[in-house]
């Protein structure tokens, strides 16, 4: 085991201590205290530790909705992922993110005395890049899974059937091809309507998204990757602001979803202004080279999906920057080639610091895409992430 999974793995057994024995009450199941800066979201993926939990080790046939929005908890492991790039009237642009995770302490839900008692730990980030003030704020939220703090319910009413994922105030609520992102801190918040659910890009082979060569080693995985959005987002002390734009949805669940020799990874969401959609994650050795299990798509205008290999991508970092407050160093500009499509891209961030450094650390913000297609100019939009980034040795 990697010294930043013990830390990641050490850190959640303080909350394994909370939700398994259970509280007097609501306020003693939030006051949770853990260290912040912990390497690299997805190692929460990646424990020893799978005896008992469901393993990701055949394609699907087909996904099957709302049932995969809803939790899998077989598993150890799984995340609703939302980010989106909108304008205000005045075309000033705001990125967003809203993450909702969910561990499993044990295989299954133990009987115990206490309500509040639970076998999960919910953790949510919110966040919006304010790009003409040059801000990033970022939120959390951390609770077990129990009613009323975080998990999955579900509604039949006179509008149909809704499915809402939530961690107190941030939620997720789905309603056929819709989802409504409601989240808010205390200098800053979403409410945002997002539609086009009905495209969905299954990742991998039918559906399974093998991260290394482990049987079980793998995920369960699939994109939404060109979502229409509408709705408000506030900033710091200026009051909410009507916007539009586009977001991307990922939707992974796994045990035990990353090799030993995996030290972090880069991933891009990118829309193309000519209507593709490329994702491609790398993941990358101990040794700094690229995984064979690197991969990705592509998706056509018109919905085809072609999938991308590890050997299908040239990366390279173009640009670093360097976080004064934690002292990672992140590769915050690439250039990506597809040899084998004609297609250059340059991938740059709004700003510069779009870290997130709470219960675990990593680098994710909007990009801006440039660059050419068969030599003809192309364009677009997307999201970076980055992690699995230690601070600098000195």
């Amino acid at each position: 085991m990697t010294e930043s999974r013990r830390i990641v793995l050490s850190c959640l057994s303080v909350l394994a201590c909370l939700a398994l024995a259970g509280c007097e009450s609501d306020q003693a199941a939030n006051d949770v205290t853990v260290a912040p800066g912990l390497t690299g979201i997805r190692y929460l993926a990646g424990g020893d530790e799978t005896s008992g939990f469901a393993r990701a080790t055949a394609p699907r046939n087909y996904f099957s909705f709302p049932g995969d929005h809803e939790a899998h908890p077989g598993f150890r492991t799984e995340w609703w992922y939302f980010t989106g790039n909108v304008f205000d009237s005045d075309q000033r642009h705001y990125g967003f993110e809203l993450t909702f995770f969910r561990v499993a302490l044990t295989p299954a839900t133990q009987t115990r005395e206490s309500t509040l008692a639970a076998n999960e730990i919910w953790m949510a980030h919110l966040t919006v890049t304010d790009t003409a003030r040059g801000v990033f704020h970022v939120a959390e939220r951390l609770s077990r899974g129990a009613p009323g703090l975080a998990g999955v319910t579900t509604t039949n009413d006179q509008n149909g059937n809704s499915l809402t994922v939530a961690i107190e105030d941030f939620s997720a609520e789905f309603l056929e091809n819709d989802v409504t992102l409601t989240a808010s801190d205390a200098e800053f918040g979403i409410d945002l309507e997002l539609t086009g659910l009905e495209r969905i890009v299954a990742q991998g082979n039918n559906g399974l998204d093998p991260k290394g060569p482990e049987p079980g080693n793998a995920s369960y995985y699939f994109s939404a990757p060109r979502l229409s959005v509408r709705g408000e987002i506030q900033s710091g002390d200026e009051a909410a602001v009507a916007v539009e734009g586009t977001a991307w949805m990922d939707r992974e669940w796994s045990t035990s979803a990353l090799s030993p020799d995996i030290e972090g990874w880069d991933w891009f969401a990118l829309q193309l202004d000519d209507g593709r959609d490329l994702m491609f994650y790398r993941l990358r050795g101990r040794d700094g080279g690229t995984s064979e299990f690197s991969g990705g798509s592509i998706t056509s205008a018109l919905g085809s999906v072609t999938r991308l290999e590890a050997s299908s991508v040239n990366l390279e970092v173009t640009r670093e920057w360097t976080s004064d407050r934690t002292g990672v160093r992140y590769p915050v500009g690439w250039r990506m080639s597809l040899p084998a499509l004609d297609l250059d891209l340059e991938i740059d961030p709004r700003i510069d610091d779009q870290e997130i450094d709470l219960t675990v650390r990593y680098w994710e913000g909007a990009v801006t895409v440039s660059g050419s297609s068969s030599d003809a100019p192309v364009s677009g939009l997307g999201y970076l992430e980055l992690a699995g980034y230690a601070p600098l040795a000195f």
